[in-house]
């Protein structure tokens, strides 16, 4: 099988300097070690990988009874999901597809609760509610209303169309669950929202969907292996760690914005990967945005985005630097014909998946040249497990990223202010200050035009 494999051949431009974070990898073993030892990194040594595995095996076959999942939550509940979707159950989106379907509620959009609650067969829907906390609003909005619209259609059955996944022990979910003796599958202590797609968050939409759900966990598994295994024998120690690629990025990373590289593209060259983009984002911005620092993440789609953003990626300011993912063996799919006028010529008999190398190469050469830094993460397939690879490499860089940096990855103080604001605005209990705060904004003097 072909592995996994990382091109730094293109990384480094002039002045660079990775050494003073690359000196710092046996403090970061240290810290690493120490917080996997108090249970704060769930997704790097996932202890509770073989219970889900055996949990989840034996639900497998009631979740695959269902024509329809409906998936409510947001943010790091369900781009996980939704990048998994696209990825491998891409046929929900083409001509004649015949089910199963995976349904997303991922925002306050009130005409998709409509035709959600208008259209699917609530005899054939599992509704799948994910919070962690139990009480997000956005998701239990929808829970609310979803939960009201199952009762009329299956009064007698309905608590048996739900599966929670939510805290083990606390929260307003793991109440319900209790009261209606729902089933459900725990999201492991200290497990963020942007870091439990290899948790059942992710893998529950990944079992409806009747992907390699195992073998994602398994691909996971196998990057953190060499960090985990070091820690069970006290040895996780510099050299260790700073051999690993998840440390290397993160070093790069810092070494970037010690520069003013302050934009990082991920470009996925495998078009059904498309999704991880927007997963990579938020795991990125949501992470290490903090302080005045961080870097902005920009998701890409190759070839599609060389029509677009990639003008101000070649032609624009200096102060982008690149993660670019290919597939070493992309599908080729049919030869074009023999037949083509002259022009075409360069592509007669050539399979269709050769454009797509052609493009990717052209458009990686092209932003090296224009001196864009460019890591190039060629993955061995498509497969689930390759999959799992990636994600966990990830996250385990942005957790270091972010101890380098000197802050929190794991928080996101600034995206609780709005939620805070948010129920103020809705007449919630207590947030005394939040109110006094939207008092003042909203009765103050407004600057409006039309247009």
């Amino acid at each position: 099988m072909t592995a996994c494999r990382i091109d730094w051949t293109n990384a480094v431009i002039n002045g660079m300097d990775l050494a003073p974070f690359q000196a710092r990898a046996g403090e970061m073993a240290q810290r690493l070690s120490a917080e996997v030892a108090a249970g704060k990194l769930p997704f790097l040594a996932m202890p509770y990988m073989d219970a889900l595995i055996a949990d989840l095996s034996a639900m497998q076959p009631w979740i695959n009874s269902f024509e329809h999942l409906l998936v409510l939550g947001i943010g790091g509940s369900t781009l996980g999901a939704r990048a998994l979707q696209k990825a491998y159950m891409p046929g929900q989106d083409l001509p004649g597809h015949k089910g199963p379907w995976i349904w997303i509620a991922d925002n306050v959009d009130v005409l998709s609760l409509e035709t959600c609650l208008s259209r699917l067969p609530a005899d054939k829907t599992l509704v799948l509610t994910i919070s962690k906390s139990g009480d997000t609003i956005e998701t239990l909005g929808w829970y609310f209303l979803v939960k009201a619209w199952l009762k009329s259609k299956l009064p007698d059955s309905w608590g048996q169309h739900m599966l929670l996944v939510t805290d083990e022990h606390k929260g307003y979910l793991r109440e319900e669950a209790g009261r209606m003796g729902a089933k459900t599958l725990a999201v492991p202590d200290n497990l963020g929202g942007r870091y439990s797609a290899l948790s059942a968050v992710g893998l529950v939409p990944a079992a409806f969907m009747g992907m390699d759900w195992q073998g994602l966990a398994a691909g996971a598994r196998a990057v953190a292996a060499p960090l985990i295994s070091a820690m069970s024998k006290n040895a996780l120690d510099g050299p260790t760690l700073a051999s690993h690629p998840a440390f290397e990025l993160a070093c790069w990373n810092l070494a970037l914005m010690a520069k003013g590289y302050d934009q990082l593209i991920f470009f996925s060259y495998i078009p059904q990967w498309a999704w991880y983009g927007d997963w990579f984002c938020q795991l990125w911005a949501e992470s290490l945005g903090k302080e005045g620092k961080g870097s902005q993440p920009l998701r890409s789609v190759g070839v599609t985005d060389q029509h677009s953003v990639n003008q101000m990626y070649l032609d624009g300011p200096r102060n982008k630097a690149c993660l670019f993912v290919t597939n070493a063996t992309a599908p080729q799919g049919p030869h074009f014909p023999t037949d083509l006028p002259d022009m075409f010529s360069y592509i007669q008999g050539r399979p269709f998946g050769d454009l797509l190398e052609a493009e990717g190469l052209g458009t990686r050469m092209a932003l090296v040249k224009t001196g864009v830094p460019l890591v190039e993460l060629k993955m061995a397939d498509h497969s689930a497990k390759s999959a799992g690879r990636l994600m966990l490499l990830l996250e385990a860089a942005t957790i270091l990223t972010g101890w380098l940096m000197g802050i929190n990855p794991v928080d996101q103080p600034a995206v609780e202010l709005g939620k805070r604001l948010a129920k103020a605005r809705l007449g919630a209990e207590g947030l005394a200050e939040e109110k006094k705060d939207l008092d003042a904004f909203l009765s103050g003097q407004r600057l409006v035009k039309e247009f």
